[in-house]
């Protein structure tokens, strides 16, 4: 029984150690692949230009899901669907390793109180749900689930995600975020907008 015993400890310490030394390959691997992607996001995703998303700290399901999105166009953005066209699995793991492996970095500035109020208690006249029930207090997100991580975001690129949800712009027909941006006024997603830039 002893013998047993230490027999899958090995095993299992073997199996860590295998499992280190891939995630260490695809997040270099990744780094490689992410090059493409700077001009846009920006070193390490930390952000180039205010209309696209940061991805540093974006968690893998959360990329995965909106890669393969690009890929297969149900989100119609051309340089992306030109990009995702030629990833394969293993690229979209890689890169998702990537951008996941770094820390985003909040936006200057002070957020308006209604943008806090929006994200921590929603608006239950408007039947909104708080933005912290998916993405958490912190905006740091759900990564089983694969709800993305908001903080540090470009508020711009909120605001610009809010409405593209709201237009059917997106094309994610089954994300419930396209009912709840429905129901948010432009100043609204500006004043959360605001708020989930600032948190760190």
């Amino acid at each position: 029984m002893k013998t047993k015993t230490i027999l899958t400890l090995s095993a299992m310490v073997t199996m860590t150690a295998t499992c280190t030394v891939v995630s260490a390959a695809s997040i270099q691997a990744g780094k490689k692949k992410a090059e493409v992607c700077v001009g846009c996001h920006g070193e390490k995703g930390k952000g180039a230009n205010p209309i696209f998303p940061k991805l540093a700290g974006q968690n893998p399901k959360y990329l995965t899901r909106q890669l393969e999105y690009f890929k297969n166009q149900v989100r119609n953005i051309p340089a992306m669907n030109a990009v995702a066209s030629s990833l394969s699995d293993e690229d979209i793991a890689d890169l998702g390793a990537y951008f996941s492996a770094h820390s985003p970095e909040p936006e200057e500035g002070q957020a308006p109180p209604e943008g806090m109020k929006i994200y921590l208690s929603g608006m239950a006249d408007k039947k909104v749900p708080a933005c912290s029930a998916c993405h958490g207090p912190q905006g740091q997100g759900n990564a089983p689930a694969g709800f993305p991580l908001l903080k540090g975001q470009y508020p711009a690129y909120t605001v610009k995600a809010l409405t593209d949800f709201a237009s059917g712009e997106r094309g994610e027909e089954k994300s419930p975020m396209r009912t709840i941006a429905q129901r948010m006024t432009e100043d609204e997603m500006k004043a959360v907008a605001a708020y989930i830039g600032s948190l760190k």
